[in-house]
């Protein structure tokens, strides 16, 4: 269905991601959270923490412009307040309007948010039910050498979480889950051996090259006979450029002489590059019949295809089986994650998405100004130190509590997450 409607209100201020909400039940989850994972509340205070984060760092994308949290659903009060106050352009704009706008950046946002919380419960629960720990101290050891690597001194790291809204704590605790993440990964296979790269070299010669590449004038003309008079004209003596304009009906080559450049076999008409690719140099042929017409070429230079050699092209093979090796790693942990604990993920209806129990998709919605959003996008990208950037990588969150999670680990402080147990 066609979506006629102009760009939102708030689409000048803000990148939106138009998704409708659509509910789960909230079978267990109590008013004071969001969602629970195995009982372990997710509280509304750690989301609108972290909704705040979000909101930072989708401002941050345009300069100069407010911070917008739309974490009051379903009327947003508070947020129509706020833009009123914040965009003094804006002031005018009917209530129906931005409460649309709203709600449209706050499917954004919450969709990230809670994939975020639910997903670092999720990590933490399979790493507990694994085995996997990971102590203060080799999380004080991944985030000083973080620090160390990004941060030239203690004034520009501080810059840097006021800056994305974050705690030190929130930093830690994220740097944690990474750690836990990549713990994870590791019980999966991403180690490239010698074998696998010589197999992808002989299975992918094609990559590892260039092809013959030919140089040639043409003449391209409608009829046998047009041809006929433009290769007796070259013989003799008559210019390309003189001859291509005359009879050439190719518009591409008709003002050039006919020349073509660095050709490939196959690139241009089958009849042509048949012709061209079994020629040798400097030989007028033609007339041809092709797909367009009559030609008449003469190849002027040939350049051999060059193959790199294995040797030559290990780093590169590696580093693209090392890639597909640690997305399929990726894909296994959060196939795993989700098998395990989704149907224990109950979100409250308005902030529900992909990662919870009996969540529908809604229908696919139109954006204005193009675009479209997902559930369960990506986090923000004022990611801490350590964090890793990878895609894929945990995303920052709350710990879970007991009740067939692992034990709290180090809740970042001011989330307002209240571990169980």
């Amino acid at each position: 269905m066609k979506n006629k409607r102009n760009i939102p209100a708030l689409g000048a201020f803000f990148v939106l991601i138009a998704l409708a909400i659509s509910g789960c039940g909230s079978s267990g989850v109590s008013d004071g959270a969001v969602a629970t994972v195995a009982g372990n509340p997710i509280s509304h205070r750690a989301f609108n923490h972290w909704m705040y984060v979000a909101a930072k760092e989708q401002a941050s994308q345009a300069p100069g412009q407010p911070v917008i949290v739309p974490n009051d659903p379903p009327n947003f009060n508070k947020c129509l307040t706020t833009v009123r106050a914040e965009l003094p352009a804006l002031r005018k704009t009917a209530d129906k309007q931005l409460r649309a706008d709203c709600k449209m950046l706050f499917t954004s946002l919450s969709s990230q948010v809670m994939d975020f919380l639910v997903k670092a419960y999720w990590y933490q629960a399979d790493a507990h039910r694994l085995g996997i720990k990971v102590t203060d101290a080799q999380v004080q050891a991944a985030l000083a050498t973080a620090k160390k690597g990004q941060f030239s001194t203690a004034t520009q790291f501080n810059a840097f979480l006021s800056s994305t809204g974050q705690t030190l704590a929130d930093v830690t605790y994220r740097v944690r889950v990474q750690q836990i993440y990549t713990k994870l990964l590791a019980k999966h296979v991403t180690t490239v051996t010698p074998a696998q790269i010589a197999a992808f070299y002989q299975s992918h010669l094609t990559q590892f090259g260039t092809p013959e590449l030919r140089n040639m004038k043409i003449v391209l003309t409608k009829t046998q006979a047009q041809a006929a008079k433009a290769r007796k004209a070259l013989k003799s003596g008559k210019s390309w450029a003189k001859v291509a304009k005359q009879y050439s009906i190719d518009p591409t080559t008709k003002n050039k002489g006919g020349v073509l450049m660095n050709v490939t076999k196959g690139q241009q008409d089958a009849a042509l590059s048949g012709a061209a690719f079994s020629a040798a140099t400097n030989q007028l042929l033609g007339p041809i019949k092709g797909q367009f017409g009559y030609y008449v070429l003469e190849v002027t230079k040939v350049t051999p295809a060059k193959t790199r050699s294995l040797v030559q092209s290990t780093a590169l093979i590696r580093q693209q089986l090392t890639s597909q090796q640690q997305a399929v790693a990726q894909a296994a942990v959060n196939g795993q994650a989700k098998k395990t604990w989704l149907a224990k993920t109950h979100c409250q209806s308005l902030f529900a998405m992909a990662d919870c129990s009996g969540f529908k998709a809604p229908p696919a919605a139109a954006i204005p100004g193009g675009g479209a959003g997902a559930a369960g996008a990506a986090p923000p990208s004022a990611a801490p130190p350590g964090s890793g950037g990878t895609a894929g990588a945990p995303p920052s969150a709350a710990p879970p509590g007991s009740a067939g999670a692992p034990p709290p680990s180090s809740a970042p402080a001011g989330t307002g997450t209240t571990p169980a147990g």
